[in-house]
């Protein structure tokens, strides 16, 4: 056989396999170099800087968005920032302040528009700006001109000065958009306590609206330590669509700017949690297997060590069919308003020929740009785990309304959870004034 009697040639041809691999594993990584190479570096005298604390900064007469820097550690010393503009743009500088020598160095940016737009005019965008050499800066501006003035310009300070090998949380939820009068407060405190059955130690919302009822529970978890939530007013700066895609909303960005935010969680979170999960506020990744992420994700990554994103299909389980289980004691739920998930264990079955979305659990260090239902760029391959393994609880409308009940498939996964669930919703309610825990009882 040639693999034996032609070793040489066989070894040569190893060594190219090899080579190819890794140059297309650093094909990232020195296609930004190489867009620095040449670039100048000007000095001027450090004038007063004025930090952005917002969540959207425009900048001064442009369609460009920043919404936040962070210290990009896997490519070198590069600062990548998240940002929202239109897909006509084709130049942009960063200023770096340096305290060491009083100088701000002028670099053009690589701009990176992200693949999934969905015919939207504006893009969710990575601005790559490489660091100068000499100092390590805390601040950065961004600016279309390459002799700006300065002092007209916000600044950014910039995020994951280190990179922490040690992290704050095991599991992070990132929930894209909350928006418009959301008030659906039993389903939301079911899902963030079921989120901490399940072993998420901090939730991250973006929100751009809700009602009073949600603004309460929000507050005691915020007090509390489990939600971290960033004001997102997207619609002050552009006009959200409702929609996923241009054609049925023609808006100039999609769902409001959820691709947008779920790039920054990744990025927010990235040394601060060791996996990161984006789902809305209405889904739960329910394992069947295991008990909780944790054992789920130790098998998962043993079996697939060179995965970092993980898929989880979503299946609907219409809010519109209940059981008639009296099984749990929760008839002091009866006067809170929303869903009770409980009540729910009928699920919708697949539908042939259609997509079926997905949402992930990732390691954060391993992405480099997400969409909503799969990864775009990655050190790492992604895997789209079996139904057998978990899948998305999803507690909606119905997608297929007309379908009878004998025609949806009877999967009561989420009452393994109900003895904690109960008495953890119990109490949050209680000490939220939604009830009285001897009511009903």
């Amino acid at each position: 056989m040639l693999w034996y009697t032609n070793k040489k040639w066989t070894s040569r041809f190893l060594f190219l396999i090899v080579f190819l691999t890794l140059s297309l594993y650093s094909m990232n990584y020195y296609w930004v170099k190489r867009q620095h190479r040449h670039l100048i570096v000007e000095y001027v005298e450090t004038g007063a800087i004025n930090i952005s604390v917002k969540a959207i900064t425009p900048l001064k007469d442009s369609n460009i968005f920043i919404i936040a820097p962070y210290r990009d550690h896997r490519e070198g010393s590069y600062v990548r920032a998240i940002a929202i503009m239109q897909k006509d743009v084709k130049e942009l500088y960063c200023s770096f302040p340096c305290e060491t020598n009083r100088h701000i160095y002028v670099i053009k940016a690589v701009i990176d528009m992200h693949a999934d737009r969905f015919d939207f005019p504006y893009v969710t965008t990575d601005v790559i700006c490489a660091e100068p050499n000499d100092c390590i800066p805390k601040n950065i501006l961004f600016h279309s001109s390459q002799n700006p003035n300065i002092d007209e310009l916000p600044a950014f300070g910039i995020q994951n000065a280190v990179a922490l090998t040690s992290f704050s949380a095991e599991f992070t939820v990132c929930i894209s958009a909350m928006f418009g009068n959301y008030d659906n407060v039993l389903q939301f405190v079911q899902t963030i306590e079921m989120y901490k059955l399940l072993g998420a130690q901090r939730v991250t919302i973006y929100k751009n609206g809700c009602g009073p009822l949600i603004e309460r529970l929000l507050a005691y978890y915020i007090a509390e330590g489990t939600v971290e939530v960033i004001p997102w007013p997207i619609e002050e700066y552009l006009r959200p669509a409702k929609e996923w895609h241009h054609s049925y909303d023609p808006k100039d960005i999609g769902y409001y700017g959820q691709l947008v935010t779920l790039n920054d969680c990744i990025y927010r979170n990235m040394y601060r949690s060791k996996y990161v999960i984006l789902n809305d506020q209405d889904e739960i990744i329910v394992p069947f297997k295991h008990q909780d992420w944790k054992s789920m994700m130790d098998s998962l990554q043993k079996q697939y060590p060179n995965v970092g994103a993980f898929l989880f299909e979503n299946h609907i389980f219409p809010k519109e069919v209940f059981t008639l289980s009296n099984a749990f004691k929760t008839s002091n739920w009866e006067g809170v308003p929303g869903e009770d998930i409980l009540k729910h264990i009928h699920r919708e079955p697949k539908r042939k020929h259609y997509f079926n979305a997905r949402k992930i659990i990732l390691n954060p260090r391993m992405v480099i740009q997400t969409s909503v239902h799969s990864i775009l760029k990655a050190y790492r391959k992604s895997l789209y785990v079996r139904n057998d393994v978990a899948l998305v609880y999803h507690c909606r409308v119905p997608v297929q309304a007309s379908l009878p009940l004998e025609s949806l498939i009877r999967d009561a996964t989420i009452w393994k959870y109900s003895l904690p669930l109960i008495e953890k919703v119990n109490a949050v309610l209680e000490r939220n004034m939604f009830l009285n825990r001897t009511a009903g009882t």
